[in-house]
């Protein structure tokens, strides 16, 4: 259990929870009330199984490719270590994403049936981050995809299934939600970048190099937290949504590490710092959304 618990990278689940918490919070604040308990449980259940699907297709697909090779930083990665073997990390790939579009159809079927495209196109995404013929996590487009699908698609889209609407509140907060999550990336693909460039895994990091990549965390760290404010005062927001600011002095360990460290136990501790900030930011802005209802 253990192995496959490491397989699902529990670090990164943050980026799947949070923004099914902040988008039912918005529809929480502008209805008075949370329309569908059983809703929000299938959509945040969903986004999980995405991630972790996401998590160990990544396990898979980087070891067939050659990426995980014994020098890397990060945690071990269970297929590429032979502690699973690979035909068993892609069944459990398949599995967490067959279950989750199981809980689509579901929502689907008790809000609006576009749900299903929206479903089948994040978990399609999920596989090709590194999977298929040309996989987009290998061409320097996995922080896009990461700021599309767990900040804009998943924080709109909770907030859509209980509403069935879309307004500029969530759309704002999606923005913040994404750029955080966008950050545990790219502390991911800075702390690799010697061995994905050995490898020809052409992340973000590599083409653009260390230092911008750098910047680029610290103006993903800052920059949710200038959108999360801007989007509550623009929008009426709720003041105690601002809770959610609380977070900023979160940030300041993890951007020193990612700007001043190169080693992989600093980074791995700045990676699971920034999902605490993300976890931290978004559940405080969720309860603000609710009580300021």
């Amino acid at each position: 259990m253990r192995i496959w618990l490491n397989a699902a990278r529990p670090r990164t689940l943050p980026a799947a929870i949070a923004p099914v918490l902040v988008g039912t919070a918005a529809a929480v604040f502008v209805a008075d009330k949370l329309p569908s308990w059983s809703l929000f449980v299938a959509a945040l259940v969903a986004s999980i199984l995405i991630q972790i699907g996401t998590n160990l297709a990544n396990d898979y697909s980087d070891a067939r490719r050659g990426a995980d090779s014994a020098d890397r930083l990060g945690p071990v990665r269970v297929t590429s270590a032979g502690l699973i073997t690979p035909q068993r990390v892609l069944t459990a790939t398949w599995i967490a994403f067959g279950l989750a579009a199981l809980l689509g159809i579901y929502i689907a079927s008790q809000s609006d049936w576009i749900i299903l495209a929206v479903g089948a196109v994040s978990i399609a995404a999920g596989f090709l981050y590194t999977g298929g013929p040309k996989p987009y996590g290998y061409a320097g487009l996995g922080e896009i995809f990461v700021f599309v699908f767990f900040g804009l698609v998943a924080v709109n889209g909770s907030y859509f299934i209980q509403l069935e609407e879309l307004a500029w509140l969530p759309f704002g907060l999606s923005v913040a939600v994404g750029l955080l999550s966008t950050a545990i990336l790219v502390v991911n693909n800075v702390r690799d970048i010697d061995s994905d460039r050995r490898a020809d895994k052409n992340t973000l990091a590599v083409r653009i190099g260390r230092e911008k990549t750098r910047r680029l965390y610290v103006f993903l760290m800052l920059g949710a937290f200038f959108v999360l404010g801007l989007t509550i005062v623009l929008n009426d927001g709720p003041w105690l949504a601002l809770l959610g600011l609380a977070g900023i002095p979160m940030a300041r360990g993890p951007i020193a590490t990612v700007t001043g460290r190169t080693d992989g136990p600093s980074l791995n501790q700045a990676l699971a710092a920034t999902g605490a900030v993300l976890g931290s930011t978004s559940v405080l802005t969720a309860i603000g959304l609710v009580l300021g209802g």
